[in-house]
């Protein structure tokens, strides 16, 4: 679907991939209506586009089912349609391992990334099958197909995104709706900061982040070629193939880049009596930033 002309909702909208995003729709002569939880996020976009009535911003959390569906009405409102979604949102998870990871972080991953997906689905899909052509598009991750060990339920969740786009495009192959699922490799973005998640031990472990102006850039040329995956990345390309070919040992190689986090992870969590420290959850005011943002 050419973007030019085209009115685009995008999600997470309000930092990282999914400001990027946006702006690049506009670049493209796209009307967009971006949509993030945090309203100084869309307020710093909209300073930073000057795009006049072609922006309008709509702060909302996709994990509520009601928002969401509040959604469509909100932007055909500002715009008279809508011919696309780029889904962005989400959030990861601290770096611990499934066993140690409370259930409350649990819902939250899996109430944002897999439910905000499906909750965007429901909302918009009635509405884009009206239109003579349409797009749809979810982030999911390069931890979608490969597992990351200290990310294992974020990784889950992601996986079922995927899925659930690649089955909602076998769904939509015979209407006007064309649907790609995006899987972004490392992006440099503050997906942590705004996940509520600070990571014990330092910083994860050194790998070359693509710019997420770079990613915004992939992500829209395979939503206009009408791309049924948008790999993003280098090392999503390299992975992906790797996974395929030897699931194994392309597992073994991401638990052995992982395995010096985990450890500074598990060295802080025996001493954490001692400091006074919780290493498994975040603290009460980094879980109350946790929100809607693009990976």
């Amino acid at each position: 679907m050419k973007l030019q002309g085209k009115i685009v909702v995008v999600t997470g909208a309000g930092s990282g991939m999914g400001r990027e995003v946006a702006l690049e729709l506009l670049r493209r002569g796209a009307r967009v209506a971006a949509a993030d939880l945090r309203l100084a996020g869309l307020e710093a976009l909209a300073e930073r586009a000057q795009a006049g009535d072609a922006l309008s911003l709509h702060t909302v959390d996709v994990g509520d089912r009601e928002a969401v569906h509040a959604l469509p009405a909100q932007v055909i409102a500002a715009h008279g349609a809508v011919d696309g979604v780029i889904h962005c949102a989400g959030i990861i998870q601290p770096f611990v391992t499934t066993a140690e990871l409370d259930y409350p972080s649990i819902e939250r991953v899996i109430r944002v990334n897999l439910w905000g997906t499906i909750h965007m689905i429901k909302a918009f899909v009635p509405h884009l099958l009206e239109r003579p052509e349409a797009h749809i598009a979810n982030v999911s991750s390069m931890g979608g197909f490969l597992p990351v060990p200290g990310q294992t339920i974020y990784g889950a969740s992601k996986a079922a995104v995927k899925l659930l786009t690649e089955g909602l495009y076998a769904e939509l192959h015979d209407t006007p709706v064309r649907v790609s699922v995006v899987l972004p490799g490392a992006v440099a973005t503050n997906i942590a900061e705004n996940s509520g998640v600070e990571i014990e031990g330092g910083d994860a472990p050194a790998m070359q982040a693509l710019a997420a102006d770079k990613a915004a850039a992939i992500i829209l040329d395979g939503v206009e070629h009408d791309h049924f995956q948008i790999l993003v990345g280098r090392d999503a390309r390299m992975m992906h193939i790797a996974s395929r070919a030897a699931p194994k040992a392309a597992t073994d190689m991401i638990r052995r880049k992982m395995a010096e986090l985990l450890e500074h992870h598990n060295q802080d969590h025996e001493h954490g009596h001692e400091r006074g420290a919780d290493a498994q959850r975040p603290t009460s005011a980094q879980a109350a930033r946790t929100s809607s943002s693009s990976p």
